[in-house]
Formats: structure tokens, sequence, C-alpha cells
């Protein structure tokens, strides 16, 4: 039987790949998950009794490009966050999660070719899975950019030579950066959107981390682009309340760009989406239009960040971040340092090279261990102290 290759080469998951590492050897302590990026904050309770007024929604099939309440209720959250007017009927789509949007995107609007060859598009290194399987879902070739120290940790797109530019037809950017933590400034933007302009490619921008930050809201891509003037089809956004409202769950997500992105997207969708169901749509209007829980959920995150710069204080190589729930904490061999904590501990954390491409030292995340920051604040403060022991004594 004929089976296709665009997949066979891909490899195991990130966490398959740990499960084999670690599950087969006894834990050194108490287990401390610190691997997925799972928000494990309580959500607000009124979330369930909208669900429930609303469960009588259950027996129809619920709205596919999302009701106009919820379309409405976003719209307001972007003008009210990024300054930035978008029409809820033509420029906004909702998602089941911004994981289906970030690989529709690409499937709905990535061309056959770019220039009479094949279209590239290009993945920051270190990245979001997802980007890589929509590049080779359309055929196009997954062009790979290491976002390193060196270059702020995120990836520098405008070094790329010409004829990779010419050929690019997405470039993916996730800001706040998953997993360093890095924030694309003001001056980064606009370098990409005129990059894009020049070479006519789309920016998918992915700022699911953007409401976890210390003290200044990062700057949005929208924002930029709205001060720039560019095409309104450039740049596309993507944001959900899985890390906002710690909703991973409720799957409430969106997509906002240009009318004809959106347009495409919803004629995909039309087809092939799996829309959310409508109790939940109307649980997820409440929660966009509420921003106490976010405030007292970035406070959680802001006395984390404050735990892990006392316990990191004088590491060499520490990178307090920016902004979202990650340490990206440098160490000689991240799959042997991730083992050598799970043996010794039984704190449980990600090698960086599970997170991106390349051989050894040639991948970008070979010398890191990636934390999440979900545990309660004594738990990730009793995890990181045991972190800093086991790998970074003197």
């Amino acid at each position: 039987m004929n089976t296709p290759e665009r997949f066979a080469n891909l490899p195991s998951y990130a966490f398959p790949r740990l499960r084999e590492l670690l599950d087969h050897h006894t834990p050194g302590g108490e287990v401390i998950d610190l691997t997925i990026g799972a928000p494990k904050h309580d959500f607000p309770t009124w979330v369930v009794d909208e669900i429930v007024a609303n469960a009588q929604g259950f027996k129809g099939y619920p709205v596919n490009e999302g009701t106009d309440a919820l379309r409405a209720a976003i719209s307001q959250w972007v003008q009210q966050r990024y300054g930035v007017s978008i029409d809820p009927a033509t420029q906004l789509l909702a998602l089941n999660g911004t994981r289906e949007g970030l690989y529709n995107a690409a499937m709905a609007l990535c061309p056959e070719q770019k220039n009479g060859a094949k279209p590239i598009v290009l993945i920051p290194n270190p990245f979001y899975q997802v980007y890589m399987v929509a590049a080779l879902s359309v055929a196009a070739e997954p062009y790979f950019v290491a976002a390193t120290s060196e270059t702020g940790h995120l990836p520098d797109y405008a070094g790329l030579p010409a004829e990779v530019l010419d050929r690019t037809a997405i470039a993916y950017i996730c800001s706040p950066a998953n997993p360093q933590g890095a924030v694309a400034s003001r001056e980064y933007w606009q370098t990409l959107i005129a990059l894009a302009e020049k070479h006519d490619f789309r920016i998918f921008a992915d700022e699911c981390y953007s409401e976890i930050y210390r003290e200044t809201p990062p700057l949005g891509a929208l924002t930029v682009a709205q001060e720039m003037g560019v095409n309104p089809e450039r740049v596309t956004l993507f944001n959900s309340l899985s890390k906002r409202s710690n909703l991973a769950g409720l799957r409430s997500g969106f997509v906002a760009g240009g009318p004809d992105t959106i347009r495409r997207m919803k004629q995909l969708r039309s087809y092939s989406g799996s829309p959310l169901p409508a109790p939940l749509q109307a649980a997820a209007v409440k929660v966009w239009q509420d921003e106490v829980h976010v405030v007292e959920n970035r406070a959680l995150y802001q006395e984390k960040f404050t735990i892990a710069d006392e316990v990191f204080a004088g590491l060499d190589g520490y990178m307090s971040p920016e902004a979202g729930f990650f340490l990206w904490l440098p160490v000689e061999n991240g799959e042997e340092a991730t083992l050598k904590l799970w043996l010794e501990t039984g704190v449980r954390v990600l090698p960086g090279a599970y997170l991106a491409q390349g051989e050894g030292d040639e991948n970008p995340g070979h010398g890191y261990i990636r934390v999440a920051l979900v545990a309660p604040a004594a738990d990730t403060r009793r995890a990181l102290m045991a972190l800093r022991e086991c790998l970074y004594a003197d």
C-alpha cells in the first residue's frame, strides 16, 4: 500500500520524547512537573455559570466563524489592547484554539509557487511545532532561522539572503517568544514588516503569551502595521484565552487580519473547521470582556518571575524573561541535564532541543532546558531551588 512521504520524517513530538527519556527511571524526589505550558491557575468561577446558563446551545450546531457577540467582544478587546480597529464581520474569525488557525492560515494563504519556485515558510528556531507541519502540509519549504542570545532570542529574518526572502511566502513569529520570553520591539516589528513589504510575504504573528508580562504590555504586530500604513493583508494576528485566562480547554482563539485573509480562511473553515460549541462561545464572550481576572493572573506570574530572579541571582547566562511563563536556562546538554534533574530531584523539565531543529550543537536548543512557571509559587520556589542546586552547584 502506498503511503505519503510528506510527514514520514517528522521528529517525535516533544512530550512523547520526554516520556521516553524519563518515565522508565524512578524520580529522585517528589515530582514537580514544569514541562508543559498548560496554565494551572484558577479561571473565573463564573465561567461555569455562563456555560450552564447557555447549555441548551449544545443541542444545535455552533456558528462556524463565531457568533456575532463573540466576534464583537474580541474586536473590542483588540481595540482596547492594541489600539487597532477591526471589523468583526470581515476582519475576524473565531477559532477552536490558535493551533488550528496557525495551521489553516498556511493552508488557505500559502501560494503553490513564489516567483516561479517552491515557496519558503520562515520559522524561528526553537519554534511551536505547528509552524513546521503547516509548511509541510502546503508543500512549502520550512526554513528554520536560529533565535539565539546573539539575535536577542528572536529570529534575524532581515539577515537572510535576498534569494531566500524572494521565495518566502509566510514568516511565522512568536512574540512574546516561546520558549525564550523575548518580546519584539517596535524597531523589530518595523524592520520585519518593511522586509515583508519589500519581498512580498505575509507575517503570521503568534501573540498567545501577550498578556503575561512584567510591567509593560508587549507591543503587537497589528499596532505597528497600522502605524506604518501597510496593506492590511500583510500581518495576521493570532491570540487566545488559553494563557490570558487559564482556559486552554475552552479553546477560544481568534485570527484577525485583512478582509481577503479572513475571507479565504473562512471559506476553508466552512469545509474543514471544528467550531467552538455554542455554550463555550457564550462563556468566551464574557471572558474576553473581563480584565479583572487577567490582572490577577498576571500578578501570580509576576510573583514567580521574582522567585526565579532570586533563585538564579548571579547565575552566568541566566536570562530573566520579559514575558510569557517560561525560563530558558543554559546548560551544557539539555537532555542530559533533564535526566539528571529527574533522577536526583523529581523535578521535570523539557530539553530545549526537543523544541528545535538541528543535530547536536547545531540545534539552538541543545544547550538549554525549558522550565514552565505554571506550578503554585511555593512549589515553583522549591523546584527552582532544587534545580539550581542540582545543575549549577559550584
